[in-house]
């Protein structure tokens, strides 16, 4: 009986102790939950006049990503002082330190991670849209997170990247200042006018839509003789903010409009040339034909 009541007793305690405690927790939440939609109008303003300055997507992300974790612990902080357990809050805050270190150690790849975020988000070795390759990734940038960079390869891939592994790796940008160059090479027979034919693939180069003429204009250049045909190297440039064009599509048109040119002024262009040599004194078959 005599334990019956004492729980009777406790349980009265508590509730007595919750009755009392409940405005103050009920006033916290209402407080803490002002607080936070403050600051998020804050935040809000703040990334629109960021956006504004810094016309930099990335960036801008970047800095709402972490402005929005900074809000949630604050408004948490908060909270802990309202409903009175600021010891806590002073413990949170002063823990923060030492266990950052512990935590350094424990998780030192995604540590590694979010620090080459912070760096590359500053730096910014490349924006919203660029074509870039590092390791043996190759695509167009979606995305960049607090752990990761997101890559779009052409193949309909998406890759994430770890933003320490592009950190640490050379990163190839091939857009960053809006040109790229392509290239093909096209055989040419031995005894053409080579000049003549250079001449003809650059006109023709000048004027399919989207590569570039004046300050960087289509190059032509004797790359190598080969066993049966002098090879050509055809270079063009292509503007890569201009969106109307394909850069696929504009060398896809280059290679078939310089073929079309070339065999319409007469200008061979040979296939390989294999060499058979007979060592034996037997004749050799080759489908219904018999050399000797």
């Amino acid at each position: 009986m005599d334990i019956t009541n004492d729980l009777k007793e406790q349980l009265i305690e508590y509730y007595h102790g919750a009755i009392k405690v409940l405005p103050r927790l009920v006033l916290a939440i209402l407080l803490a939950v002002i607080f936070f939609i403050v600051l998020r109008f804050v935040r809000k303003k703040l990334i629109k006049l960021i956006n504004m300055k810094a016309d930099d997507r990335l960036l801008v992300n970047f800095f709402d990503s972490i402005l929005h974790i900074i809000n949630i612990i604050l408004t948490f902080l908060i909270f802990l002082y309202l409903v009175g357990q600021a010891g806590i809050a002073s413990s949170i805050l002063g823990a923060a330190t030492i266990s950052s270190v512990v935590i350094g150690f424990a998780f030192k790849d995604i540590a590694e991670n979010f620090l080459a975020g912070v760096i590359m988000a500053f730096n910014r070795p490349f924006r919203i849209g660029d074509i870039i390759k590092t390791t043996d990734v190759e695509g167009k940038i979606t995305g960049l997170s607090l752990r990761d960079t997101h890559i779009k390869t052409f193949d309909g891939k998406d890759v994430y990247v770890p933003n320490g592994q592009i950190i640490k790796n050379p990163l190839y940008n091939y857009t960053i200042d809006g040109f790229l160059r392509k290239s093909f090479v096209i055989g040419l027979d031995y005894g053409t006018d080579i000049d003549a034919a250079r001449r003809m693939i650059s006109d023709t180069l000048m004027h399919i839509p989207g590569i570039l003429k004046e300050d960087k204009m289509p190059l032509t250049l004797i790359k190598e003789f080969g066993a049966s045909t002098i090879n050509i190297d055809v270079q063009f440039w292509l503007d890569t903010f201009d969106k109307k064009h394909s850069a696929t599509e504009i060398r896809s048109q280059a290679m078939k409009q310089v073929l079309n040119k070339l065999e319409a002024e007469g200008i061979n262009l040979p296939g390989d040339v294999v060499e058979l040599k007979n060592y034996k004194d037997t004749p050799i078959q080759t489908g219904n034909n018999v050399i000797a």
